[in-house]
């Protein structure tokens, strides 16, 4: 064999060797850096990123073409490369239903719509007041929040809210309430007939109801205790809402005209906020900050007998998890969540297994989400 021909194979076998190499891929770092200014009693995240916050997209080694070299024995020491267990994704999640949620991604508070997904997220009010706190009807074609839109500065410096409805496209913006009090957290009736709301005229923060198009206002609690955030039962008959009637901010449920109030279903010592019913009737969800930050519990409801001694705890993080909301079908409770360094808006399934981030946005707050039926 001659000198060139005996160079050439050992060159070619050199190529082999360094193609055959094996290059283990490196994941993509991401980092955030967020900060939270709070200003006139509402809150607005400046965030900025390096790197996108997009989930990841695994990019596929360029085709070799292979050499015609000598097969070669494979090293007896390659370490196997693991392949990861991939975390849910929004494309995992229920599309039942809507949800509505606060975001002050535009650099005030609006309500936005999308789908159970994540997916179609869309600015409703576009409007530059704060408008929080969406609550769907039971039919899906309309939306109660409340707004800042309108405010006059009280004696105090606060700043006064309403309630208002508009239809689920964000047209027809209506105002419900006009009063000097602040009106927040509405909550329809199952039938659509009614809003439940909690007001504080004369600084007393009570449970109210009124007529779907803001008439016939009722004091439901009259007690000089601490009462708010409204749930309606979906049968109609009762309301949950929050109270320091006891001492401790907790659950409470009485009947939807005020009698026979009340049932005390939390007691544990910390403040618990938010209740939402299950579709059907027996569970209530709630987020509590019994344990020194806020995480999603359920409790369970068997008639106003109910004692509150079966709660479970569905969230644990050292993030603060907020504002749980059944989907139509009780799979599943959409909350929010600032682990990720802002609030974000989760899906979960109704054990509080598969959390799911859906919004995905590093620019604001999103907040508050309210989970409604599909499009009528």
């Amino acid at each position: 064999m001659s000198k060139l021909r005996v160079i050439t194979f050992v060159s070619l076998l050199l190529a082999s060797v360094a193609v055959g190499c094996t290059v283990t891929p490196v994941s993509r770092d991401q980092s955030e850096v967020i900060e939270t200014a709070v200003a006139s009693g509402l809150e607005t995240a400046l965030a900025a990123t390096v790197g996108p916050a997009a989930t990841a997209t695994t990019v596929s080694a360029p085709t070799e073409t292979p050499m015609a070299v000598p097969s070669l024995t494979p090293e007896p020491n390659a370490t196997p490369v693991s392949t990861p267990t991939p975390e849910p994704t929004p494309d995992s999640v229920s599309s039942d239903g809507r949800i509505a949620f606060m975001s002050d991604r535009d650099g005030n508070g609006e309500i936005y719509v999308m789908d159970a997904d994540g997916s179609n997220q869309i600015n409703l009010t576009n409007n530059p007041a704060y408008d929080e706190a969406p609550s769907w009807s039971p039919d899906g074609s309309k939306i109660a929040f409340m707004s800042d839109r309108h405010a006059n500065l009280e004696s105090d410096g606060h700043v006064n809210w309403e309630i208002y409805v508009m239809d689920a496209d964000g047209s027809n913006q209506t105002r419900l309430t006009d009063n000097s009090a602040q009106d927040f957290w509405p909550s329809w009736s199952p039938d659509g007939s009614k809003i439940a709301f909690d007001s504080n005229p004369g600084g007393n923060a009570g449970i109210y109801v009124m007529d779907a198009d803001g008439s016939n206002r009722t004091n439901l609690t009259n007690n000089p205790a601490y009462d708010v955030n409204p749930s309606w039962s979906p049968d109609g008959s009762k309301i949950a809402f929050v109270s320091n009637r006891d001492g401790n901010l907790g659950i409470w449920v009485m009947s939807a005209d005020g009698s026979n109030c009340c049932t005390f279903l939390t007691s544990a010592p910390g403040e618990d906020y938010f209740p939402d019913w299950s579709p059907d009737g027996s569970k209530i969800a709630f987020d509590s900050y019994r344990d020194g930050n806020n995480e999603i519990y359920v409790s369970d409801y068997t008639g106003m007998d109910a004692d509150g001694s079966d709660q479970t705890r569905l969230t644990s993080n050292s993030a603060a998890d907020r504002y749980p909301s059944w989907s139509p079908d009780g799979s599943k409770i959409t909350f929010a969540s600032n682990r990720d360094g802002n609030n974000e808006i989760y899906v979960m399934d109704a054990d509080g297994s598969n959390q799911v981030n859906l919004t995905n946005n590093v620019w604001g707050n999103d907040n508050a989400p309210d989970w409604g039926p599909a499009a009528p």
